[in-house]
């Protein structure tokens, strides 16, 4: 589990970006974080890998510590996994060899200048598999289409065989179809593995198609935390502070 104990965030310039927030991630829950454009989804989910370090209170990991600790730290990413929604691909290269990057923090920097293992190779094709991409293993990642390089970038966190998976906003360029696509097969890799996740979503429908738990801010606060079959209008009025659209918000 990670545990988020009065967790604040204010940048440089002032600006609240968390108030106050107290969770838990458990193993095994799909979670999904909903909110308006600049709630604070973004910035509670790089929490968990100190990605944005808090300003107030700590993060800590079940059976590591808290994430002030710079070793305790390195130990947690190595087995936390992140997507982004720009895939942060590097398009030259192989959907391999991009795979492989995730694989990097078992090594030290001197030995991930050298050709890793033939076990990591093994690991990184199998994560291609599991992602339906074993065919395009040599392939330039410039040449897949977006929903394509989002599943290499879901095979590259899963190839750091990970605990959690953190996703921000990991459809949010692609197509309905795309989207669902890959969202269903994140939640169906999470099942088989009991991998915890915390995904940052805009569309309130997949929210509800996929979510075990919604965590719904505003203006860096939770205002909802529970299971989809709550959600109700008043409380996404509250959310977005508007009717929303349950298509796209």
């Amino acid at each position: 589990m990670i545990f988020l104990e009065n967790i604040g965030v204010t940048y440089k310039d002032r600006t609240v970006a968390l108030q106050d927030v107290s969770l838990q991630f458990l193993s095994g829950e799909f979670t999904v974080l909903l909110g308006s454009s600049g709630a604070g989804k973004s910035t509670l989910l790089r929490c968990l890998n100190f990605l944005t370090i808090p300003t107030k209170g700590q993060v800590r990991v079940e059976g590591l510590g808290t994430l002030n600790d710079p070793k305790i730290l390195r130990r947690h990413r190595q087995k936390t996994g992140m997507i982004f929604q720009q895939h942060q691909l590097i398009p030259r290269q192989t959907a391999l060899k991009n795979v492989l990057i995730g694989r990097l923090a078992y090594h030290s920097t001197l030995r991930s200048f050298l050709p890793l293992p033939k076990k990591d190779q093994i690991i990184a094709l199998e994560a291609l598999d599991r992602v339906g991409l074993l065919n395009k293993a040599l392939t330039p990642v410039k040449q897949l289409s977006g929903g394509q390089q989002q599943r290499v970038g879901i095979a590259r966190a899963l190839a750091q065989q990970p605990r959690f998976l953190l996703a921000d906003e990991p459809v949010a360029s692609l197509d309905p179809g795309s989207s669902h696509k890959i969202l269903a097969n994140l939640k169906k890799i999470c099942q088989e593995d009991g991998l915890g996740a915390v995904v940052s979503l805009h569309q309130v429908d997949l929210a509800l198609d996929y979510g075990d738990r919604i965590i719904g801010l505003a203006n860096g606060s939770i205002l909802f935390d529970s299971h989809p079959s709550n959600l109700q209008t008043e409380q996404l009025e509250r959310i977005y502070q508007h009717s929303p659209s349950m298509k796209t918000v």
